[in-house]
């Protein structure tokens, strides 16, 4: 990766948070709600979750998506990063977000198979169900 990948990232998220649809959470994750569900209950990190996702790069490169499987997965919230768990547990069942993950809070400078060193990690994400 070029020697100014990790100030780029960081450019991203700083202009995303400028933008007025985008909020901010705990740790500097961002979000914008893409739908609002009709469901009333928030998941805790002990919770059990069914989601459709698709994560990106700030290139727009696709590196993983739920789409490719036959179902949707399930996860509990404690073992998905530290971005996922902060905004799984503010979404509603049915809400569809899309969010903004920096890198300290995704996998930080090291790279996890497609995804680069202190990537910014950004997710549409559609909370189906919890239990």
């Amino acid at each position: 990766m070029k020697g100014n990948y990790k100030a780029e990232n960081e450019a991203f998220m700083a202009e995303m948070a400028q933008q007025p649809d985008v909020h901010q959470l705990a740790g500097g994750v961002l979000y914008q709600v893409v739908r609002s569900g009709t469901g009333t209950r928030c998941p805790n990190v002990r919770s059990i979750v069914t989601v459709n996702y698709k994560g990106s790069l700030i290139n727009g490169r696709v590196f993983d998506d739920s789409s490719r499987q036959a179902c949707p997965p399930a996860f509990r919230v404690r073992e998905l990063i530290a971005g996922w768990q902060i905004a799984l547990c503010r979404m509603h069942e049915g809400d569809c977000w899309k969010i903004y993950v920096p890198a300290n809070l995704g996998y930080g400078p090291r790279t996890s198979g497609p995804i680069p060193g202190n990537s910014t990690l950004i997710f549409d994400i559609e909370l189906l169900r919890i239990g």
